[in-house]
């Protein structure tokens, strides 16, 4: 469709803590309904839009895992409109990266300044289970899978080591969908606000 910016599949893309009391509070909520409190959770269910909403109000760190500086790249194209568009900070993680976009690129996510509020996960689907163990290993309490990406077990798995999981979503187009920024690349918003909008 004309006027639409393309978003790159991210499965082509390749490439230690506590986690904040607000992101397990939303990360406990996108859980809710796969078991009781008592119970591990044993099935997964995605994060409704006021769930993934509430993820995003809470997150203040980003760490994009698999972090690229081609610009043809899925990732670069993400990172590029979260530091222009969100009040993230975004740290990039590729071993082998140095510097994106200005930015220092770490090696891995336990090397990090801090734990991050969420990953945004660029790799092939078959590293997805290995990503989580790094995501679990650091406290991260969001792991989030690209465009092209979905794993039901590593969700599953997630889910019972207390990490939330979102799979098979943009960030980019999420938090634009949110913010009422879709329509400039060509998308319907579906803003989530009590605010009246302008007609």
């Amino acid at each position: 469709m004309s006027g639409t910016t393309p978003v790159p599949d991210a499965s082509t893309d390749t490439g230690a803590v506590a986690a904040p009391e607000t992101l397990r509070t939303a990360a406990a909520d996108a859980r809710a309904a796969t078991g009781s409190k008592d119970a591990p959770a044993t099935t997964w269910s995605a994060p409704t839009p006021g769930q993934r909403l509430r993820i995003l109000r809470r997150t203040r760190t980003v760490a994009v895992l698999g972090a690229s500086a081609k610009p043809s790249r899925a990732s670069y194209f993400v990172a590029t409109y979260l530091l222009a568009s969100s009040d993230f900070e975004v740290w990039f993680v590729n071993p082998n990266e140095t510097e994106i976009l200005g930015r220092p690129c770490y090696p891995s996510l336990a090397e990090l300044p801090g734990v991050p509020d969420l990953v945004d996960v660029f790799r092939r689907p078959a590293e997805l289970g290995a990503v989580l163990d790094e995501v679990i290993a650091v406290g991260s309490p969001v792991m989030w899978m690209q465009l092209g990406l979905a794993d039901e077990d590593v969700a599953r798995r997630g889910a019972e080591a207390g990490v939330t999981v979102v799979m098979n979503r943009c960030l980019k187009i999420e938090h634009a969908r949110f913010h009422g920024g879709l329509h400039l690349a060509g998308f319907d918003t579906g803003v989530i606000s009590a605010k009246r909008r302008a007609r």
